[in-house]
C-alpha cells in the first residue's frame, strides 16, 4: 500500500513539475535563433525543509525549479513547468509556488496519512525530492530533465525522470512526430532490438546483467520521454516501467541512421544531419 502511495505521489510529483548576459547587436545576416541563444538566461530556486512530524517521523521537502527570465511566451512556460497552480513564472512567483507546495505535502503528511504514522515507533525519515536539470540547449532545440524522488515508508524509495524537448523556435514541447514520421510499432520494434546498447549497470553474483534479462513487458512502447544529441534519439524508461526495479533507469538509443529516411526535414536541418 504504502510503495504505491508512493509511486502515485512521485507521479503527480513529476507532472506538476512538468518542474543574464548582456546584450549585444546581431551582425545582419546572423539567424534570430542565434540571437535568442546568445540572450538565454538560466536561473534557479530551490527549497529545502524538514519538519518533525511525531517523535519517531522526520519529513523533509526539497525541490529545484529552474526559472527562465529571457522566455516570455506563456504556452512555452505553460509546457515547461506543466502545473496550472503556477501564475507567475518570475522567480519570485516561482519561489512562492515551491513554499506553498512544502506546506501542503507537510500538511498532507500530517494530516491525510495519520493512520499510518500513528502506527510508526522507530524513527524513519519520509521525503519528496524534485529537480530540473537543463542538459542542453542547441540549435532551437532546449533539453531538461525532471527526475523526482520519494520515499513514504517501506522497502525503498520510488524514483522516475521525465525528459522534455521544447522547440524555442516554435515555442512549444517536441513531439515525436516532429522528429519522425516512422510508425509506433517500428520504432517499438527498434527499441527491442536495441535494449541492451546502453546497459543500466546492474551486476549480480556472476558479474553484469543484460537489460534484456530484467524485462516485465513483451513490447517497449515508444513514449514521449525522449531526447536527442547529434548522433542519436534516445528513450528514457523510469523504474518498473518496463524492468524490474533492480535494473533502475533504462535509456534505449537509435541512431539517425535507423532514422533516417523518416526524419522530419526541418528537424534534420536544424539538427544539421546529412
Amino acid at each position: 500500500m504504502r510503495n504505491s502511495m508512493a509511486i502515485m505521489a512521485l507521479s503527480s510529483l513529476l507532472l506538476c513539475m512538468s518542474c543574464k548576459k548582456n546584450e549585444t547587436a546581431v551582425p545582419a545576416g546572423q539567424k534570430t535563433e542565434n540571437k535568442k541563444t546568445e540572450e538565454f538566461v538560466v536561473d534557479s530556486v530551490k527549497v529545502d525543509e524538514s519538519t518533525q512530524i511525531t517523535d519517531s517521523l522526520k519529513v523533509t521537502y526539497a525541490s529545484t525549479l529552474l526559472v527562465f527570465p529571457s522566455l516570455q511566451n506563456k504556452a512555452l512556460l505553460d509546457s515547461i513547468y506543466g502545473d496550472k497552480d503556477i501564475k507567475d513564472f518570475s522567480k519570485a512567483g516561482i519561489e512562492s509556488y515551491l513554499e506553498n507546495k512544502k506546506k501542503k505535502y507537510f500538511h498532507s503528511i500530517a494530516n491525510d496519512n495519520k493512520d499510518w504514522v500513528s502506527d510508526i515507533t522507530r524513527a524513519e525519515n519520509w521525503y519528496s525530492r524534485s529537480n530540473m536539470k537543463l542538459v542542453s540547449n542547441a540549435n532551437g532545440y532546449m533539453h531538461i530533465r525532471y527526475m523526482g524522488n520519494a520515499y513514504i515508508g517501506g522497502a525503498h524509495d520510488e524514483y522516475s525522470y521525465s525528459e522534455r524537448v521544447f522547440d524555442l523556435k516554435n515555442n512549444r514541447k517536441l513531439e515525436l512526430k516532429d522528429v519522425t514520421s516512422m510508425p509506433t510499432i517500428a520504432i517499438e520494434g527498434i527499441l527491442m532490438k536495441n535494449i541492451d546498447k546502453i546497459n543500466s549497470g546492474t551486476q549480480d553474483q556472476n558479474g553484469e546483467v543484460k537489460n534484456s534479462e530484467m524485462l516485465l513487458v513483451d513490447k517497449i512502447p515508444a513514449t514521449g520521454n525522449f531526447y536527442f544529441d547529434d548522433k542519436n534519439l534516445y528513450f528514457h524508461y523510469s523504474p518498473y516501467e518496463i524492468a524490474a526495479f533492480a535494473a533502475g533507469d533504462i535509456v534505449i538509443p537509435i541512431s539517425w541512421e535507423e532514422l533516417k529516411s523518416t526524419l522530419n526535414e526541418e528537424f534534420k536541418e536544424r539538427m544539421n544531419i546529412k
